[in-house]
């Protein structure tokens, strides 16, 4: 059976998604973030030496990272469901997809978490104006105008269309979930975005993805 080794607030919610869609029996393994350093436990890099989540165990088989554990499952036990079908360019906008959303998309989401932090963290207060000035320029002159690039590109590619490949839901879908939902929930998504905030809402509202939710508990965007 498989194993999802889930830590709390992570990317392994969508592989919970992933498995539901696809009904596949599996089990949960929890890991808890430690309350100062927010890193993964020792425990989770005896699964994987990196110690990051999502990461899966299939009997003797260990599989990491997002993309290739919603493509192994896909491969191995969805029997076409959630692929992109024979179409050669649904296959290449499948592939597109799946490696846009962590390769383009999450990195200005992730450098804009980070500095937001960078901001609120103790340090002495005659840093702080300098930290927060310097957090600032960075996030207008660059992370904000990366993000807004993407997003206005993701909402043109949505227009007029459900799901992103082949007018059904794929793994390209699960893929993309996170950091569009991470993104909408801290109120990056306004409405100047309606085919986006239509989307995250498909998706939230599809059986598999709530009974995922429900298996692995509320994430905390924040």
């Amino acid at each position: 059976m498989i194993v999802l080794h889930h830590l709390n607030n992570s990317r392994s919610q969508r592989i919970l998604w992933m498995l539901e869609e696809l009904n596949v029996p599996y089990e949960i393994k929890r890991y808890a973030r430690d309350a100062k350093t927010m890193l993964a436990p020792q425990s989770l890099r005896d699964v994987h030496p990196l110690g990051k989540s999502p990461v899966i165990t299939d009997g003797d088989i260990t599989v990491a990272e997002s993309g290739a554990i919603i493509e192994y499952l896909a491969l191995t036990y969805g029997d076409g469901a959630m692929l992109a079908g024979e179409d050669a360019a649904a296959q290449r906008n499948y592939r597109y997809w799946m490696h846009y959303a962590e390769g383009s998309l999450m990195p200005p989401f992730l450098m804009r978490l980070i500095f937001e932090v960078i901001k609120s963290s103790p340090m002495p207060f005659f840093i702080r104006p300098i930290a927060k000035g310097i957090s600032n320029k960075v996030t207008k002159a660059f992370i904000g105008p990366n993000i807004k690039n993407n997003l206005d590109f993701i909402e043109s590619e949505l227009d007029g269309l459900e799901w992103l490949v082949a007018g059904k839901p794929t793994g390209a879908d699960v893929q993309m979930s996170f950091p569009l939902e991470a993104s909408a929930a801290r109120g990056g998504i306004g409405e100047q975005y309606p085919n986006i905030r239509a989307y995250v809402a498909r998706i939230h509202a599809r059986p598999a993805y709530q009974r995922g939710l429900k298996a692995g508990g509320e994430y905390d965007y924040a």
